[in-house]
């Protein structure tokens, strides 16, 4: 592994459907351009295929991406950030320095990503996918 990917922020994108959050991820992976990417794991859906969120897909997205830069987690819908802030509470379930984002979804993701990709820090990954809830679309 380079010592450039291994540097970068990861994410995890927690849906209720996989099929979301796995889309998600390829978009937002698809519009970082070229270069290095940083690393993104999809978290969508119950263990059994199912709509809903599991905590263990979760924690193994976040282990999945964590490269000691520290992990942004975004979410979908309310208990997919219930699920995240139990994680979280519990202190050991999800890699050290890993951050609740409170952003949109999409936009959030693919400005996660993007700035990841970059090379910045978790806080100026969580700033960059927060910011999308100022985006326009008229």
């Amino acid at each position: 592994m380079s010592e450039a990917l291994e540097k970068l922020v990861g994410i995890v994108l927690v849906s209720h459907s996989a099929a979301v959050a796995e889309s998600v991820a390829e978009l937002a992976v698809g519009l970082a351009g070229g270069g290095t990417k940083a690393p993104v794991a999809p978290a969508g859906g119950t263990a059994d295929g199912g709509l809903g969120t599991s905590p263990e897909l979760v924690s193994a997205a976040a282990a999945a991406v964590d490269r000691g830069a520290g992990v942004a987690v975004l979410m979908d819908l309310g208990s997919a950030v219930l699920t995240v802030k139990a994680l979280l509470a519990e202190g050991d379930e999800l890699p050290e320095n890993t951050r609740l984002i409170d952003a949109p979804f999409v936009e959030g993701a693919v400005a996660a990503v993007v700035t990841a990709s970059a090379g910045a820090d978790l806080t100026a990954v969580a700033a960059a996918a927060t910011e999308a809830y100022t985006y326009r679309k008229e």
